[in-house]
């Protein structure tokens, strides 16, 4: 049996390389290191320097502290830095340092790693001893800075070209998946929750993403699977609305309009109804000069969301005003008598009439929602765009939209040609219409296609902090009640089909 295993039935177990008792000599060292004694700890280092058999300045005590790390725990940065310089092994000084938060020492410690390291070799903290280190193999300088979310730290290593890679798929079939996982897989599981948790720094999504609120609502997709996948993990994947990513995210919202949360309620009310009525005029300087200021504070996200919500709503107004017939109403309150006879005789004849200057107005925002829905496509991808059900809902809304208006083309057409035929058939009233009439279905159509225009309000409200929750409430309570429709029903179709035959005419004689 060779040294460092023992044996445990009939494998061999290799034990870890403990730390080996001290001398005399490194007992004082280590004690001077620890209360600060630079003046004596100098000493000791260049005699060390000078006999090699005086001590190992790399010892460490039974809990397996060096010097290095008692001096960081001390905060001691001149003591670090003359460690630093005599010599003495770093190995996970730096990860300590980055644990501590000591950020002047993390300095020291990344400038030392830059003038020893060479390309192709491990870093010091990779060659720590694994069996006695206080960080698993996962845990780089980044991800540990991350996890304590020092914004200073995690500056100075992006800064210095640290990268933090993504996590592989959870499906992954990679070589080093496979060999990781199957080795130990909770620890492979380990190292991906680590990563995320990493990718999840507040400091870190501030420092390294160019849009903050996209990367946080991204990230919390992602980890919502992964708690699907990995169910025994679920309460360490959720993403958590974090103090700091709410602050921030509250200030990259309401950029462009400083002190807006500050204000009073009126004078909120006040600048949300400006924009709201001027919101044509805003299209219109941002499509001319979008790189005046009037179109960098268009492009903030609480403007866009006012314009764009302001323009959904003049939306459904118009379709208020289509239903309600509204030029016809117009002309019955205020037009003059000649107007009204001339509505009576139009209400007559009804089949054949081109559509209302409000219709037009309708259709020219449902070809803009068809091309919004087509750049988001194009920007997001196909499988992305569909993930979300509102995009479902807009293309159910779009496509009802586009046929009303091809069956009112259609019904025209055909109402224009009988009527040229026949002047007499203009005057049919609805009633006599036949019942698959185009202009009818189309209205038909028409109908559902508002009623799925004004669910898309509750999207709007979702920003609400009390109907937003409540919204997410609804929709697990219907997802529940679908889920026990369907078992419902699996069980009624079981018990129908294991129910008896009912016995044939001539048993029943018998009986």
């Amino acid at each position: 049996m060779e040294e460092g295993e023992v044996s445990w039935g009939s494998r061999k177990v290799e034990m870890p390389n403990l730390p080996k008792p001290l001398t005399l000599e490194e007992k004082k060292f280590l004690l001077a290191v620890e209360r600060g004694d630079c003046q004596t700890t100098r000493k000791m280092l260049q005699k060390a320097h000078r006999h090699s058999n005086y001590m190992n300045m790399n010892c460490v005590d039974p809990l397996g502290r060096g010097a290095l790390h008692m001096a960081i725990s001390n905060e001691n940065l001149e003591m670090v830095e003359m460690l630093v310089v005599m010599g003495v092994e770093t190995r996970d000084a730096l990860l300590h340092a980055i644990d501590s938060e000591f950020v002047e020492a993390v300095e020291v410690l990344l400038e030392h790693e830059e003038v020893i390291h060479k390309d192709g070799e491990p870093y010091s903290w990779e060659k720590a001893d694994r069996n006695t280190s206080a960080f698993t193999p996962e845990i780089t300088p980044l991800i540990l800075a991350a996890h304590r979310d020092n914004y200073e730290i995690l500056k100075i290593l992006l800064d210095r070209g640290a990268m933090l890679p993504m996590p592989h798929d959870i499906r992954c079939g990679c070589p080093d998946c496979i060999k990781t996982s199957s080795e130990d897989s909770l620890r492979h599981s380990r190292s991906r929750i680590n990563a995320y948790r990493a990718l999840a720094s507040p400091s870190l999504i501030a420092l390294s993403s160019t849009d903050p609120i996209l990367t946080a609502f991204e990230l919390s997709w992602e980890l919502k699977n992964l708690a699907n996948t990995e169910h025994e993990f679920r309460a360490e994947y959720t993403f958590v609305a974090h103090p700091n990513i709410q602050q921030l995210l509250a200030a990259l919202w309401y950029e462009g309009l400083p002190g807006f949360r500050r204000k009073a309620l009126i004078e909120k009310c006040l600048e949300i109804f400006k924009v709201v009525a001027l919101f044509p005029l805003y299209c219109v300087l941002y499509i001319l000069t979008p790189n005046s200021p009037t179109g960098a504070l268009i492009r903030t996200p609480f403007m866009k969301f006012l314009i764009h919500s302001a323009s959904y709503l003049f939306f459904l107004l118009m379709l208020i005003l289509v239903s309600v017939r509204f030029e016809n109403l117009v002309i019955w309150l205020f037009g003059t008598e000649n107007m009204r006879r001339n509505l009576e005789e139009a209400m007559r004849k009804q089949r054949g009439n081109l559509p209302t200057p409000t219709e037009c107005l309708v259709v020219l925002w449902v070809f803009g929602f068809i091309w919004e829905e087509i750049k988001e496509i194009y920007r997001h991808g196909l499988r992305k765009y569909l993930r979300n059900m509102w995009n479902i809902l807009d293309i159910m809304r779009d496509t009802l939209y586009i046929c009303t208006l091809f069956l009112r083309i259609l019904a025209y057409i055909q109402q224009w040609q009988e009527i040229v035929r026949n002047p007499n058939v203009a005057y049919i009233p609805r009633e006599e219409w036949n019942s698959f009439d185009p202009q009818l279905i189309s209205e038909g159509l028409f109908a559902a296609a508002n009623i799925l225009s004004a669910l898309k309000l509750v999207h709007i409200f979702s920003i609400n902090p009390y109907l937003g929750p409540l919204q997410i409430s609804l929709g697990r309570m219907v997802i529940d009640i679908v889920k026990f429709f369907f078992i419902y029903t699996l069980v009624l179709f079981a018990f129908a089909c294991d129910r008896p035959e009912e016995p044939t005419p001539a048993l029943k004689i018998a009986y």
